[in-house]
């Protein structure tokens, strides 16, 4: 019998409270993460996908910020409104976070070693020497081969990729059944975002830790997910099996995202790039949010807000009118039979 999904969302919507007014900054979003899946969450700065990504960690600062309705399941639990006292059970230990920037995470003033113990002090009953020895290991596990040397470093001390390693080190110290990675490669350079990615698919292979991937670069997307889900305004606006989703782009946003990766087989003058910027939340009243910057949107497009469509073709779901008028199934997601 196929197990349930170690993590699921439903009908996610988060806002935040601006000129006295709460702003919609997620809307809508339904997810299912499967045990030892990786999912890649894709969009531009302002598409919604670390608040999706804080939200699963209990991290949405009130009264500034709220969830507004949905649901979040993580191992057949409901933790949407669960207590602060409740949330230190799971955060960090059952779910963990890995940061863009490792240098704001990690505290200038206390070694390495210091950082990572207290951590794993906190999660578990190890004493300080086995806390020091499943530092050492955690640090090896990660690739850090003078591990012992490092415990006794402070964190400026470190590379950009050795500080990221530390990151994930400390990210897995209690086997957490979900890791969520924001952004983990942004500052680095493109060797050491190759060793950092390969990493977490090992990882992901050794421990069976699902991971969610957040990133804006589909290249990444291409090399270690297997499913992807493109985030827009607050919205998804395709999801599905990466292949498929890469393969056969169905949402003019997705499309604009692939034409504007760079290609070393093609020499450009300029490369492509979407038209416009990412809509502030809450200011596109009517019509579906993409319209300003799409070049294939109709009058429809100006008026009304698309639903998620199936496609007959593979399965994979895209919220454009277009997909209603061609190969595409003219019914919501929810309530599609799926052949």
């Amino acid at each position: 019998m196929e197990k349930g999904p170690i993590l699921r969302m439903n009908d996610l919507n988060v806002s935040f409270q601006s000129g006295g007014k709460y702003i919609p900054a997620v809307d809508g979003v339904s997810f299912e993460l499967k045990e030892g899946e990786i999912l890649g969450i894709v969009g531009e700065s302002g598409s919604g996908k670390s608040v999706t990504a804080l939200s699963i960690m209990g991290l949405i600062p009130s009264p500034q910020g709220k969830v507004d309705n949905g649901s979040i399941i993580f191992a057949e639990k409901e933790i949407t409104n669960i207590s602060e006292s409740e949330w230190r059970k799971i955060r960090g230990n059952q779910i963990s976070m890995i940061f863009q920037e490792p240098m704001t995470s990690l505290n200038p003033l206390f070694t390495i070693g210091n950082q990572l113990k207290e951590t794993i002090r906190l999660h578990t009953n190890l004493t300080k020497k086995e806390s020091k020895m499943r530092s050492i290991e955690l640090l090896r596990l990660v690739g850090i081969s003078r591990a012992e040397g490092i415990l006794k470093e402070y964190p400026h001390q470190l590379s950009g990729g050795m500080r990221q390693r530390v990151m994930i080190a400390m990210a897995m110290a209690c086997h957490p059944k979900v890791l969520i990675a924001d952004e983990p490669t942004t500052a680095l350079d493109v060797t050491i975002q190759a060793q950092i990615l390969a990493l977490m698919k090992e990882l992901n292979k050794k421990t069976n830790t699902s991971i969610i991937l957040i990133t804006h670069d589909l290249g990444v997307v291409a090399s270690i997910c297997e499913k992807v889900m493109v985030m827009y305004a607050g919205q998804i606006v395709e999801q599905g099996v990466v292949r498929e989703v890469l393969k056969n782009p169905g949402h003019p946003y997705t499309k604009g995202l692939l034409k504007s990766a760079p290609d070393i087989r093609e020499h450009k003058e300029r490369l492509y790039s979407i038209p416009g910027t990412v809509p502030a939340p809450g200011t596109v009243k009517q019509g579906c949010r993409f319209a300003a910057r799409c070049s294939e949107s109709f009058a429809r497009c100006q008026t009304e807000d698309p639903e998620l469509y199936v496609s007959s073709n593979d399965g994979h779901l895209v919220r454009c009118f277009l997909h209603s008028v061609k190969e595409w199934s003219d019914q919501h997601a929810g309530v599609t039979t799926r052949g």
